[in-house]
């Protein structure tokens, strides 16, 4: 608990996860409080996926202890505690055409494809509409799931994952694959959902600068499943921290809230 009062959704204090004799993650320590929107950021296999996963409550740490919305890994069930995270995949497995729509209600029921017979009830399918439209997809909201860009599934995925009301907001590389007017979509869109739900937390996980909402309020770099820096995101996204981070030298920029990464003219990363 912190000083004004405030529980983290998400803690993880002195975690390490070892497989096969190597570290994927050593001493790692974060804390989510409601309202923060925190990116995870690294090279590949830094170990940002690994960070995930336990902050999803999808595997256990080898040692030290998270706590993901109040409840310990370890002592908790798993497939309980996941009902409550809205976990955005963009490598979502639909193999039917289900609508837009029908891909935002299968967020009520937590699976992929919709149940036999199932039926929304009014509230759930106004529920839906409003998420829909505050993603800015209203207009694409009966069209089949293999007829959508993959912005707009982005978008879709997000309105599934925040069906059940979560807390908290797990995003895996959602700009994944996105060209930039789709991904500029996705970052407005987010920008407008943390207005929207003041109360809700994130954790977005990129290797990218530049998929980082304007609304990022905490980051996380990772080396080699280690923290470099970690708090709020005027202190840590630096041109020394991010170079330290990539092992190579990057200048940092920011202009109206927005991050840009560049090789930097001079000088190796320490």
């Amino acid at each position: 608990m912190t000083a004004d009062g405030a529980e983290p959704l998400l803690r993880a204090e002195r975690v390490d996860v070892v497989r096969d004799g190597r570290y994927l993650l050593r001493g790692v320590s974060m804390a989510v409080l409601p309202g923060e929107h925190w990116a995870v950021l690294g090279a590949n296999g830094a170990g940002k996926t690994t960070l995930l996963a336990l902050l999803g409550a999808v595997s256990h740490p080898t040692r030290g202890e998270v706590r993901v919305l109040g409840r310990q890994l370890g002592r908790v069930d798993l497939r309980e505690l996941r009902s409550y995270l809205g976990h955005v995949n963009p490598r979502h497995p639909l193999r039917s055409p289900l609508t837009l729509r029908q891909v935002v209600l299968t967020g009520v029921t937590n699976s992929i494809e919709l149940f036999p017979r199932w039926q929304p009830t009014g509230q759930q399918a106004a529920h839906a509409d409003a998420l829909i439209a505050t993603l800015g997809i209203a207009h694409r909201a009966e069209a089949p799931w293999p007829t959508l860009s993959q912005g707009e599934r982005g978008r879709a995925l997000i309105a599934r994952a925040l069906m059940p009301a979560p807390r908290l907001l797990l995003l895996d590389e959602p700009a994944t694959g996105l060209d930039l007017t789709a991904r500029e979509q996705l970052l407005a869109s987010l920008d407008d959902l943390r207005l929207r739900h003041p109360e809700l937390a994130s954790v977005l996980v990129t290797h990218h600068l530049e998929e980082l909402p304007a609304s990022t309020t905490h980051a996380l770099l990772l080396r080699d499943g280690e923290t470099v820096a970690a708090g709020p995101v005027a202190e840590v996204l630096t041109t020394e921290l991010v170079s330290a981070c990539f092992r190579h030298p990057i200048r940092i920029t920011r202009d109206e809230g927005r991050w840009a990464a560049t090789a930097a003219a001079r000088g190796p990363a320490r």
